[in-house]
């Protein structure tokens, strides 16, 4: 399962739309009364909920977790490491009845999109970080990824990792390049590209295609994308929207060119060296994936000595090298780059890890949708998606 998975159901209305449908705004939770007593220093434990396949594993014995279990080595503080996020919307319906009641979650950590880490922080649901205690955070994390629309400052939010909504293709099936979203709509990919059936995983590339700036889009530069993306639907032009499953239709041939992630093209180049990733000339989605400590987390301090952990750059680039996403933390590309190993070494030249100058003047953080637009905007995109 992909840690970027596919919006099911109510396609991200979700629990929140709920909340505020039937008149809950009580759900916020002020800044007050968000902390709980911290048991850290007596009680040497941490409650850690992430995505399947989010983490590193020992080749003999995927049980262990090396970065990780040097962590528990190193501070003396035992990690309850749980595989429990499939889904976004899923998971916010797990926990919100704890956080909108003002209890405790079970949860230490958690990981989510940050499409979703925004809808937790203006709820109120996740607690502020003290960066005094997290020096390697302050000092490594990717300037790119620091100051998110809906948490300025990343006071709430740190990024595991990080990656790129792009477009992948078969170069040598397709026979010519393609740098551009527009590109898309040739005659020659009628009925051979997919796109991306989550509303929030694929709404950015498109209007980044029709030129708008995607840090202050506007309902009417999503309204356009959705009569575009209708009438490619009309003539047939798409022939699917997917989750995951673009990566084995990419695979077999069945579809020459879809959007992707970047994580994913990773993958499928070590089987298949035709498969290209493109960051188009009109520009892509930087996103990331983020570390939040939910309101009343029993072991917070715990909590924030992990994540600056993962912030070493020494350990940052041991989990790049595993999981293959863009990594939050720079500094781990000179690590990658002095390995002996050569495998590793040609890591730190992988832009799709660590992009370079020129590539990063084209990616950009999305603005979110914010909880006013999102029942309206995900019932007509889920109507063009079949959602």
């Amino acid at each position: 399962m992909s840690r970027r998975s596919v919006l099911r159901g109510m396609g991200g209305a979700g629990a929140a739309a709920l909340l505020a449908g039937c008149g809950v705004p009580a759900a916020y939770v002020e800044p007050g009364q968000r902390a709980g007593r911290d048991l850290s220093a007596r009680d040497r434990t941490l409650d850690f909920a992430n995505w399947p396949l989010y983490i590193d594993t020992d080749d003999d014995d995927t049980s262990k977790r090396p970065t990780l279990d040097a962590f528990s080595e190193r501070t003396g503080i035992s990690v309850r490491y749980t595989e429990e996020i499939n889904d976004n919307d899923e998971f916010f319906g797990k926990i919100s009845p704890a956080l909108m009641n003002h209890q405790e979650t079970g949860r230490d950590l958690i990981v989510v999109s940050d499409w979703m880490a925004a809808r937790f922080v203006r709820l109120g649901w996740v607690q502020e970080m003290d960066r005094a205690a997290q020096p390697n955070v302050t000092r490594y994390l990717d300037p790119q990824l620091r100051s998110p629309a809906f948490d300025e400052g990343r006071l709430h939010t740190v990024p595991w990792q990080s990656g790129i909504t792009g477009i992948a293709y078969n170069r040598r099936k397709l026979g010519r390049e393609i740098r551009s979203v527009k590109e898309l709509w040739d005659d020659d990919l009628r009925g051979k590209i997919t796109l991306l059936s989550g509303l929030d995983e694929s709404f950015a590339l498109l209007l980044q295609g029709n030129g708008v700036d995607v840090t202050r889009w506007t309902a009417d530069d999503f309204h356009a994308v959705c009569e575009q993306i209708e009438g490619l639907v009309r003539k047939r032009h798409i022939r699917r929207f997917t989750g995951n499953d673009y990566i084995k239709d990419l695979s077999t041939g069945d579809v020459l060119a879809c959007q992707a992630y970047s994580g994913d093209v990773i993958q499928l180049q070590a089987d298949n060296p035709d498969i290209e990733f493109v960051v188009p000339e009109e520009g892509a989605e930087l996103w990331a994936e983020s570390l939040m400590i939910p309101n009343l987390a029993q072991h917070r301090a715990n909590a924030e000595k992990l994540i600056d952990y993962y912030y070493d750059p020494e350990v940052a680039a041991e989990l790049a090298a595993w999981v293959n996403y863009v990594c939050p933390v720079p500094a781990a590309r000179d690590v990658l780059a002095d390995s002996d190993d050569e495998e590793l070494a040609v890591l730190a030249e992988d832009p799709l890890i660590f992009p370079d100058d020129e590539m990063r003047g084209r990616l950009a953080i999305a603005r979110d949708i914010t909880s006013e637009e999102r029942t309206e905007f995900a019932k007509r995109w889920n109507s063009i998606v079949g959602l």
